[in-house]
């Protein structure tokens, strides 16, 4: 055989890691290296080097000595280059995407995974070698849409490169894809779908003889049956994995079940013996670490290992050990976030959030008020923040996204001469039926005052599980669907001062406001900026009643914000970017586009909204300007004069779906033209740079979305985003009527020199005069700031 066919031969074996015959290929390069001295061809000679150098990394991968391997890689991807060969060039991206990906680097591995990508879909399809490689890639991607916490996107992959694998017949490959996927549908909390996808894995593995592999697939049909709640099963697997790890040197594997057993001891409630094999995991992912000269870099095991620990300690009352390991362990998590798409970003902060969590527990059962209110901001909206800092920067002005001090905190009430209300739901572990369960505990509620003065109050949230087997998001749900039965038993007759108390706005201002009654201000238009996490952002802080029917809106000028952070870069931005913009920018009832009913089904036309015409007409006469109206009103035309205005009103339909299937959900309904189907979604709302110093979606349910530990990822997220400070958005469907005077008494009181939080206020106070009901009038919520 010639050097070429040789090193042909010997580059065709040198498949991506995890599936390379080295021994086979070794003795290839080994005889092309030979044949070379005697015929020295520059190009085969720098292949043949280029070879060597992958070979060598593979084995350093291999070997778990991370860091080198990535070092020679990057130095096969150098010479790899010089040749130009791009086969080359996709194996070695594919193999430097694995190394990034075992070292929780998630960005870089994306990075080099979707390069390999593009290059084998470049090449010849038709190669077996290269739609294999494709198979693999999919399934490493799998491996970072599951690290992100995307498992719908890592289950499609994982399906795609399971039909490869069948197809080339690799068993062992189709293994692992199925492994994958029981690992997926674990973290879906599908548990029995795990254990047949666990149970078809290790019999494959079993049929191959492969001890490694059925080490750790017995460790996940142990996950499988803990997540069924039969603590015996999983003990009595996690000790049989645990012994083969041990026999194979799997030293990664044996930490990762020893945490696991940590977890069912746990479970059983012998938290002191769950807190002995925590340590043992972190001690030998230390040692393993610092053996393989990977101790320098972050670790996702590492930080899960470390809240375990710290969570076992805050159960046995040890704090200050509690408190330094749920510190090192959200260190490594925020790491882990660096470089990551804001989506992603979003994604993986909702595998994180729960340490944030019990960090403020422990902090305020050691009595540290103002730290515990740094790590809830610190948990909040990290990536809307990072999003904002990154849009709002200039070359001449950075902004910061470090999260803020309590002395930061105070200052930013100062300037936005409001009190913030800041609100974090606290889970806590509990013995139920003699199994430890995570349940809600605490409401935890801190108001800080424009002077700069910080309390702290609790609710207990206990009662709501244990006597009236219902959760917080049951009862915010439970109070929307009251709040419209009470309206239309009401039948329009009651009026201010007569309001008939419902029970889930009473209860919920029982929660959420009689803690903090007494520190909110007593001038009722005072501004109060509430801070909600999770369901709480779908609260109607304005219909909430005290034990008299009262409506808060008729104690307290009030607004929402997702965090105290995003207040200040919005006000950070108003500041460096004084507003230019001077049109009023009117819009309703457009000629509305066809959106589909469901998934699948034909498109349809939205239904016309005749009375939002009537709205912005008499708006338009406040202003001294004209609506659009009808065809006027197209998505191109409207976008373009969204740039240059001050006030933008859209009064049109909202959606709340994921029409690009990016993440970021809701719509609005434009007249579509030749160009577009009228939907201006989100994730185009993203990327526009705006100037209006507000916006008003005067429709159904702009206020709503997905949401997140990061916030409502939606319409009031992306407008943000593109540069709006102050929002009013909906929460649920609104009666065109009520809304049209509403909107017209917002605006006549902000012409009359109210600010926007006043004016608002003011309108509903109006409004529900003549519609008593709060469905009618409380549905909008301002968001961000008042000016």
């Amino acid at each position: 055989m010639d050097i070429k066919a040789l090193s042909i031969v010997a580059a065709i074996l040198l498949l991506p890691l995890g599936f390379l015959k080295l021994g086979k290929s070794s003795l290839f390069i080994s005889d092309a290296l030979a044949q070379a001295e005697t015929n020295p061809d520059p190009e085969i000679k720098q292949t043949l080097q280029m070879m060597q150098m992958f070979q060598k990394g593979v084995q350093q991968y291999n070997q778990g000595r991370l860091g080198e391997s990535l070092e020679t890689l990057q130095q096969a991807m150098d010479i790899s280059q010089t040749i130009g060969n791009r086969y080359f060039e996709g194996n070695i991206l594919f193999a430097i995407g694995a190394v990034h990906r075992d070292l929780d680097q998630y960005a870089l591995a994306l990075e080099s995974l979707d390069q390999a990508l593009a290059i084998y879909k470049e090449l010849d399809f038709t190669n077996p070698a290269n739609r294999y490689n494709i198979g693999m890639i999919l399934k490493q991607m799998g491996d970072i849409y599951n690290s992100f916490g995307q498992y719908t996107k890592a289950l499609e992959s994982y399906q795609l490169s399971l039909k490869n694998a069948k197809e080339f017949g690799v068993k062992g490959d189709e293994g692992n894809s199925l492994n994958s996927i029981g690992l997926t549908y674990t973290k879906l909390r599908q548990p029995r779908k795990a254990l047949e996808s666990f149970q078809q894995t290790f019999a494959i593995f079993q049929q191959m003889g492969d001890r490694a592999k059925q080490g750790t697939i017995l460790a996940n049909i142990a996950s499988a049956y803990m997540s069924l709640g039969q603590a015996s099963k999983a003990l009595e697997f996690r000790q049989q994995a645990l012994a083969i790890q041990k026999e194979v040197g799997d030293r990664p594997g044996e930490a990762i079940s020893l945490n696991n057993l940590g977890v069912i001891y746990g479970y059983l409630g012998q938290r002191s013996k769950a807190l002995e094999f925590y340590q043992q995991a972190l001690a030998l992912l230390n040692e393993t670490a610092a053996a393989t000269g990977t101790n320098s870099f972050p670790s996702a095991n590492k930080s899960l290992f470390l809240s375990n620990i710290g969570l076992s300690y805050l159960a046995l009352g040890q704090y200050e050990k509690a408190t330094k390991a749920l510190f090192d362990s959200i260190e490594i998590k925020e790491f882990l976030r660096i470089g990551l798409k804001d989506i992603d970003k979003v994604s993986i902060f909702e595998t994180q959030a729960d340490t944030y969590s019990q960090l403020q527990n422990v902090l305020i059962t050691q009595n540290k008020v103002d730290t515990a209110l740094e790590i809830a901001e610190r948990s909040r909206a990290r990536a809307f923040v990072e999003l904002l800092a990154r849009r709002f920067s200039t070359p001449s002005t950075k902004l910061t996204i470090n999260p803020p001090s309590i002395e930061k905190i105070k200052q930013i009430a100062k300037e936005q001469n409001a009190t913030l209300v800041e609100y974090s739901i606290i889970e806590d572990i509990f013995n139920i039926q003699s199994l430890e369960q995570f349940q809600e505990s605490e409401l935890f509620i801190w108001v800080i005052k424009p002077n700069g003065e910080v309390a702290f109050r609790k609710a207990d949230l206990k009662p709501l599980w244990q006597q009236h087997n219902t959760t917080l998001v049951d009862l915010v749900s439970k109070s929307r669907r009251q709040l419209n039965r009470t309206s239309r038993r009401l039948q329009g007759v009651n009026r201010i001062g007569q309001a008939q108390p419902s029970p889930g706005t009473q209860q919920l201002h029982q929660l959420l406001i009689e803690p903090i009654a007494d520190l909110l201000p007593t001038d009722p238009e005072a501004r109060v900026i509430f801070l909600p996490q999770g369901a709480l952002f779908l609260v109607p802080f304005a219909a909430l009643q005290d034990t008299k029917g009262n409506y808060l809106i008729e104690k307290h000028t009030i607004l929402t914000a997702p965090a105290i952070q995003v207040l200040d870069l919005t006000h950070q931005r108003r500041q460096y970017v004084p507003g230019t913009a001077k049109d009023v920018l009117l819009v309703g009832n457009p000629t509305m586009p066809s959106v589909p009913p469901k998934l699948g089904e034909k498109p349809e036309a939205l239904p016309q909204l005749p009375n939002t015409e009537q709205e912005v007409k008499a708006i338009a006469t406040l202003f001294n300007t004209k609506a659009l109206t009808g065809n006027q009103a197209t998505k191109a035309f409207i976008v373009q004069q969204m740039a240059g205005a001050r006030i933008i009103h859209l009064a049109t339909h909202g959606l709340l779906d994921d029409f690009l299937g990016v993440g970021v959900p809701g719509a609005i309904a434009l007249a579509p033209s030749s160009s577009d189907n009228g939907l201006l979604t989100a994730s185009e709302i993203l990327n526009l740079k705006l100037s209006a110093e507000l916006v008003v979606l005067s429709a159904c349910n702009t206020g709503r979305g997905r949401i997140t530990s990061d916030g409502v990822i939606g319409l009031s997220r992306s407008l943000i985003s593109a540069g709006v400070p102050s929002l009013i958005v909906s929460l649920w469907s609104v009666p065109d009527a009520p809304t049209t005077q509403l909107m017209t008494e917002f605006y006549r009181n902000l012409q009359h020199g109210s600010n926007k939080a006043q004016a608002l206020r003011a309108a509903m106070l109006t409004t529900m005069k003549q519609y008593p009901r709060p469905s009618e009038w409380a549905a909008f919520t301002l968001m961000g700031e008042a000016q």
